[in-house]
């Protein structure tokens, strides 16, 4: 009695979720979200395994802060909140991932930054509230990607695309290069690679990146988009290119899935993703465990 009653209440809600999920595919928000979260998460994968192979996971946390401060300062002046946070966070980027000596590096670095910015950002928005004056629901918007990405408009839209897909060109035309000074910046540089050059453009790409992901899972969940899928990749093959591959692959169906449930069930988008992340990376871990278990 119990099972057949279980199996009912999931055939409703499967049946509920498919019935309102092909209203919401004709609406014009739930196209946007679902062109626009899929790349940003593909071009935050591609970045992803190699800042986590550099050792540099933690880099997106302090640039998000940095693209949140910059934001809430171009919507307080009434200006276009990425063109604004798009040139600031590069020029951030830069001088966190150049080469040669800084006398402030590293995760001080990314430590002042993330808080400097973070108290900017949430006191400019006190001091001058938006017209609606919500200001608790704006500032979860943006950290926490409730409804950014839902509420794009079609110039946001085309913006985002052609970023993205500058972004996978950029990876996929340097590829072989992104790879010597991912692993051996000293042997790169020896063979004639201007790893200098490779540091700048992966900075860049970086903070197109983080600042895409921002419309996407807020700024505070942007870690989760770049390091998740390249652990998870990671559990499950070797090879560099596999892993490249499989982080894109994992990336994608998580933002989907997350986007598709955030819709139907009004849940916050960002966490959503998020968590659609953190189960593919339990299944891998599992995989991963079995797989050695299997080996011995």
């Amino acid at each position: 009695m119990l099972e057949q009653l279980l199996s009912n209440m999931r055939l409703d809600l499967s049946v509920d979720f498919f019935a309102m999920l092909q209203q919401y595919l004709k609406m014009d928000f739930t196209i946007n979200a679902l062109i626009v979260g899929p790349l940003v998460a593909l071009c935050a994968a591609l970045l992803g395994v190699t800042l986590v192979l550099k050792r540099y996971s933690m880099i997106g946390d302090g640039l998000s802060h940095v693209t949140f401060g910059t934001m809430t300062v171009a919507t307080t002046l009434s200006l276009a909140p990425m063109y604004v946070s798009l040139p600031v966070t590069t020029l951030v980027a830069i001088w966190l991932l150049r080469g040669g000596k800084q006398k402030l590096k590293g995760d001080s670095a990314i430590a002042i930054l993330s808080v400097s910015f973070l108290s900017l950002g949430y006191v400019v928005m006190n001091i001058f509230p938006p017209k609606g004056g919500n200001v608790s629901g704006d500032v979860c918007s943006i950290l926490f990607g409730s409804t950014s990405i839902i509420t794009l408009s079609r110039g946001d839209v085309h913006l985002c695309v052609a970023l993205a897909v500058v972004v996978i060109l950029v990876y996929l035309l340097f590829y072989k290069k992104i790879f010597a000074v991912t692993f051996d910046e000293e042997f790169a540089r020896a063979t004639g690679t201007k790893v200098s050059v490779y540091n700048l453009l992966l900075a860049v790409i970086t903070a197109v990146v983080i600042v895409l992901a921002v419309r996407l899972v807020g700024a505070l969940l942007i870690t989760a988009l770049v390091v998740f899928p390249a652990q998870c990749a990671m559990r499950l093959f070797k090879s560099f290119r596999a892993v490249i591959i499989g982080a894109a692959v994992i990336s994608v169906c998580c933002a989907v899935v997350g986007l598709l449930v955030a819709i139907v069930y009004s849940t916050p988008v960002g966490c959503t993703i998020v968590a659609a992340d953190l189960v593919a990376f339990f299944v891998c871990v599992l995989i991963d465990l079995v797989k050695g278990g299997r080996k011995k």
